[in-house]
């Protein structure tokens, strides 16, 4: 009876041991996958501020060029008119050179 006893509180102890072992597996299991979510989270976040800078940075030099395309466009129109305005002052004044002649 005695080594039985022995035997069965031994198994009994071992079999607690490994059910200690077992949870403790289970919390470190849990708290490793915390660990791993949480720097997964932590990665996806630095990706989608790095993916937003960028975007941001890619709009910003969309909006400085249409402007300096806008402002491009302005100058030759400008300079379209000076010449508009410079091709009339020709043609007034060769047609008047033409009406003196004719007067002649």
């Amino acid at each position: 009876n005695d080594e039985e006893l022995k035997k069965r509180i031994a198994e009994e102890l071992a079999l607690e041991r490994a059910r200690r072992d077992s949870e403790a597996h289970k919390r470190r299991l849990k708290q490793e996958q915390m660990y791993v979510r949480d720097e997964f989270g932590k990665l996806l976040e630095r990706e989608r501020i790095s993916s937003n800078e960028h975007l941001t940075r890619a709009i910003l030099r969309e909006r400085a060029a249409t402007e300096e395309e806008r402002q491009k466009a302005q100058r030759f129109a400008w300079q379209l008119e000076e010449k508009d305005r410079e091709l009339k002052k020709h043609d007034a004044y060769y047609k008047e050179q033409l009406a003196r002649l004719e007067e002649r």
